[in-house]
């Protein structure tokens, strides 16, 4: 009976410190895990959590990351973040550290395909079509980065004409530059541009000059026809010649390069829908026409 009920004793002792050190250690993960990253998303000010919780883990990632990085990579990198606005302050990193969570996962995706298709393949083909999944793995985010600056030279290149003419018309109507700006930032079609104009005009009223704050804003875009703008600019600036006549031409030349990008791509249109034709319609229609007749040569009753 003793040995029993020392036994039942020590069972019982036993469950209430497990439940104990099970109750401890969630209300230490909920103490100083769960609220700090609650805090962190809170000062991030995101509208949804797992945004917030995405941002967290590719910063805590990309600070691991940063001992490794290398000069070249972060110009490079940074370069392009910048291209495409920033992107919420993404930082190499943290790009890097995607470019290691994208690696993994399509290596993984690649293994799966590998032994699904291990009896059609040879060992040999296995290895290659895995390291194709890596290499694509490990350049998908550069990828996605890339498309990115993409979109936003396109928004940019559309709002280009428009705000420029009301820049234009500001200036022609006796308007100073800087107030000119602030004429089609307040006014202008909202966009990529208007927020380099505006910081541009942030950048003036710090006590920039006129030619660094122009190229400070080309050099942030990289858009040829943003560039060229810019340099027409400060050639302006630099003979004298007046501002207003300078962006007139501007102005016209972004109509004409406009009109002349809608009729190449009007142009391309035939080309571009010979494929789906060819490959999605014709069968169908074919399908539609030819499939009785040969139907009725297989039975016998044509």
């Amino acid at each position: 009976m003793l040995s029993d009920f020392i036994g039942g004793t020590l069972n019982f002792l036993t469950f209430m410190l497990t439940l104990g050190g099970v109750f401890f250690l969630i209300y230490g993960l909920h103490e100083y895990v769960v609220k700090r990253i609650s805090s962190e998303v809170k000062e991030l000010e995101e509208r949804s959590t797992i945004v917030g919780l995405r941002k967290i883990f590719l910063r805590r990632l990309g600070s691991l990351n940063r001992r490794f990085i290398w000069p070249k990579y972060e110009t490079r990198i940074t370069r392009r973040i910048t291209h495409a606005g920033g992107l919420d302050g993404l930082k190499p990193e943290e790009l890097l550290s995607l470019q290691q969570i994208s690696l993994v996962m399509f290596t993984l995706f690649g293994l799966m395909m590998v032994n699904f298709m291990r009896q059609d393949l040879d060992i040999d083909v296995g290895w290659w079509l895995l390291g194709a999944f890596m290499l694509l793995g490990w350049y998908y985010p550069e990828i996605w980065l890339r498309d990115q600056i993409k979109k936003r030279h396109l928004k940019i290149v559309r709002e280009l004409p428009y705000n420029l003419d009301l820049l234009t018309l500001s200036v022609e109507a006796g308007l100073d530059f800087q107030a000119a700006v602030g004429t089609v930032v307040q006014k202008g079609r909202q966009g990529p541009f208007v927020d380099e104009l505006s910081l541009m005009l942030k950048h003036l009223r710090m006590g920039k000059t006129r030619q660094e704050a122009l190229r400070m804003m080309s050099d942030r875009v990289g858009l040829m026809p943003l560039s060229q703008f810019v340099a027409a600019l400060i050639q302006a600036d630099r003979m004298g010649t007046s501002l207003g006549k300078v962006l007139r031409i501007q102005s016209t030349q972004m109509r004409v390069e406009r009109t002349q990008r809608a009729e190449k791509l009007a142009n391309e249109a035939p080309v571009k829908m010979l494929f789906p034709l060819i490959a999605c319609i014709f069968p169908t229609v074919f399908m539609v026409l030819f499939g009785p007749i040969v139907f009725q040569f297989i039975v016998g009753e044509f």
